[in-house]
C-alpha cells in the first residue's frame, strides 16, 4: 500500500494498513473527574458540618442527598468517556471495533467488498455494508466532518480490490 502519511486528514496510516481512531471529545478524564469529585466532597461536607454544628442539622443529610446526585452523574460521564471508534483497513480486511460504556463489538469485512453509506441528512452516520451486514460508525466525528471522513474510507478501500472469500 504506497499512501503518504499527509493524504489523510483522520487516518493514521502505518506499514501493515491504515487506521482511524475516532475517541470522544472529553476534556476531563477519569481520574481526574474523581479528584474533582472527591475534591467536591470535601468541600461540601466540611461545610454541612460547620453548620450541622451551628444546630441546623438539616444541612448534612441535604448534602449527603447532593453528593449522591452528583456522584451519579460523575459515574455516569465517566463510563463514557473512553467511548471509541476503530477503524482499521489490514491485510485486505476491514475492522471495526467499537467501545461504549466498556462494553466491546467488533466486526469485521472483506475490504474489497464493502460499501460506504452516507445518509443525506447532515446528522446521519456512515454506514459500513458487506456480507448483509452493516455497522454505523462516525459517532465521534462532528457530522459536518463525517462526509470528508466517508470519503477518506473509501478512497482507502479503493485500493483493495474485491477478492473471492
Amino acid at each position: 500500500m504506497s499512501m503518504s502519511m499527509g493524504q489523510y486528514r483522520f487516518a493514521t496510516v502505518s506499514g501493515d494498513g491504515v487506521q482511524w481512531m475516532l475517541k470522544r471529545n472529553c476534556s476531563i478524564t477519569p481520574r481526574q473527574m474523581g479528584a474533582c469529585f472527591l475534591a467536591l466532597s470535601l468541600l461540601s461536607i466540611s461545610v454541612a458540618i460547620f453548620f450541622w454544628t451551628q444546630g441546623a442539622t438539616l444541612v448534612l443529610p441535604f448534602a449527603a442527598l447532593e453528593l449522591l446526585a452528583v456522584g451519579v452523574a460523575f459515574l455516569l460521564h465517566a463510563r463514557h468517556a473512553t467511548d471509541h471508534e476503530r477503524i482499521s483497513v489490514v491485510g485486505g480486511r476491514l475492522q471495526v471495533l467499537r467501545e461504549t460504556a466498556g462494553k466491546t463489538e467488533a466486526e469485521e469485512f472483506p475490504a474489497g467488498w464493502v460499501r460506504v453509506e452516507t445518509g443525506d441528512a447532515r446528522q446521519s452516520l456512515i454506514g459500513l455494508c458487506a456480507a448483509g451486514r452493516r455497522v454505523w460508525v462516525g459517532r465521534h466525528v462532528r457530522p459536518d466532518q463525517r462526509a470528508a471522513l466517508a470519503h477518506e474510507i473509501r478512497q482507502v478501500l479503493r485500493a483493495h480490490p474485491a477478492q473471492a472469500a
